[in-house]
């Protein structure tokens, strides 16, 4: 059988990129940064954004402020995507728990203010104190909401998204399940359509059967994205994630001594290999790694 031919002008946006090759975009150097995105663009990404996790806001200040002064020489770079610190404790997954806090209004006039219009994209837990201001200060900014760590049940998640949330960090992982009953934050972006929900196709963080189920039941909203930590590009070793050490074992990371997964080490040619491999017809598994994220980031 022939693999159908990728689509003329074939641009992929990978949303959710933590760094590769040992550089974290949390703290490494310019050479480091342009490394890890070079690495990303030799592999199948066009465009990405910078994704730092949860830190202490005066640091993500800083790294924001140094960050804003790069981007506009960093080829490919559409600007910065924080995963955190906003998040729900019990949902942290690879986060310090010492960096969470809730969403207040200094807080977040203090990020946009660092950013200066860089920051493209936020994770938050929309049952946080705050949560609710904050999602409406931060739509006001042109900022992407996205749902995500969250303990949010269906009904808290649903009414983000209808403040302007649209996009939903990760399927399935760091969140509640979609229950029969309860369908949680998974059930409340499928019901509506102008959500697109992120999936990790790395073969370790969703099962096949459910990416297949994804993209049949969210047909052209489902966003492809890596999550791709440090260790991307490099073998298996010790790696750290914002303050925590990370043991990565056959490719899979996770947090030192537990069996937490502490991002990937994935790339975006190989995340539309196991989307296709899924099941997930090629038109659809491509416009996951193209026209769907760019059209979210062309609505701001």
């Amino acid at each position: 059988m022939n693999t159908p031919a990728r689509p003329a002008a074939f641009e992929v946006v990978d949303l959710h990129c933590h760094g590769a090759l040992g550089h974290a975009f949390d703290d490494a150097d310019l050479e480091g940064v342009e490394a890890a995105v070079a690495f990303h663009r030799a592999h199948g990404t066009s465009t990405l954004l910078l994704s730092l996790v949860s830190a202490p806001i005066d640091r993500l200040e800083k790294r924001l402020r140094e960050l804003r002064e790069v981007i506009p020489s960093l080829p490919g770079v559409a600007g910065v995507h924080l995963e955190g610190p906003f998040l729900a404790d019990s949902r942290r997954g690879a986060h310090d728990p010492h960096a969470l806090v809730a969403p207040t209004a200094e807080a977040i006039d203090r990020l946009l203010s660092a950013a200066d219009g860089t920051l493209r994209q936020i994770t938050i837990a929309p049952e946080l104190p705050g949560a609710t201001d904050a999602i409406d200060t931060l739509v006001s900014a042109g900022v992407i909401v996205a749902v995500g760590h969250t303990q949010a049940d269906h009904d808290t998640a649903a009414a983000a998204f209808d403040r302007g949330a649209r996009l939903l960090t990760h399927a399935f992982n760091a969140m509640p399940g979609l229950g029969h009953r309860a369908p949680g934050p998974v059930g409340a972006a499928l019901a509506r359509d102008h959500v697109v929900l992120e999936v990790i196709a790395d073969g370790v963080h969703v099962h096949p059967v459910v990416i297949r189920t994804l993209f049949a039941a969210a047909t052209g909203r489902v966003a492809l994205v890596t999550d791709a930590m440090s260790a991307t590009g490099l073998g298996d070793g010790a790696y750290r994630l914002g303050g925590l050490g990370v043991e990565v074992h056959d490719g899979r990371p996770v947090l030192a001594g537990t069996d937490t997964l502490a991002g990937s080490t994935l790339t975006m040619e190989r995340a539309i290999e196991v989307a296709t491999a899924a099941g997930v017809p090629h038109d659809l598994a491509h416009a996951a790694a193209s026209t769907v994220p760019a059209r979210l980031l062309a609505a701001v």
